[in-house]
């Protein structure tokens, strides 16, 4: 499936990847790692590891997460309800072969694929009665949020 979502033209406040930005993320990244798991935000979380779209090189951020059919990991690009996706969705858009998540003290190799139709309904209803939160962010921005279903890769057991 596609990684078509564009930028809206209205959202909240997207927030800077100044010094600040990357030195927090890196830091509940080791947390998370550290722990095995745990918290973000209120949600489950991981690490997501992606390789840029433009430099190669690879990025991890931690996201909340939700689980999926089949043993899969339900992931938003919410960006806090900002007009514009993070630049994962882009890494993941470019690269959704090239993935990683590490929780429970594993490191997975998964694909992403962005949901749509009645998939994406479905999750959305899932992941709005877990956490309430990103229907607040669905109204803040035009653009819809994605959801990306990541699923192992071929030979990588599920959680």
């Amino acid at each position: 499936m596609s990684f078509d979502t564009r930028s809206g033209t209205r959202g909240a406040r997207q927030p800077s990847a100044g010094w600040a930005f990357r030195w927090f993320n890196k830091l509940m990244a080791k947390r998370i790692r550290r722990r095995g798991g745990g918290k973000f935000q209120g949600f489950n979380a991981l690490v997501l590891t992606t390789v840029g779209a433009k430099s190669g090189l690879e990025r991890a951020n931690p996201v909340g997460w939700f689980p999926g059919k089949d043993g899969s990991w339900l992931i938003v690009a919410s960006a806090a309800g900002a007009a514009g996706n993070p630049a994962w969705y882009y890494n993941l858009a470019a690269h959704p072969d090239k993935v990683q998540i590490e929780f429970d003290g594993r490191k997975i190799a998964v694909v992403a694929e962005q949901l749509h139709g009645v998939a994406r309904a479905d999750a959305w209803r899932q992941i709005i009665a877990a956490a309430p939160r990103f229907g607040q962010y669905q109204v803040k921005t035009d653009r819809e949020l994605p959801i990306i279903r990541l699923v192992p890769r071929s030979g990588q057991g599920a959680a």
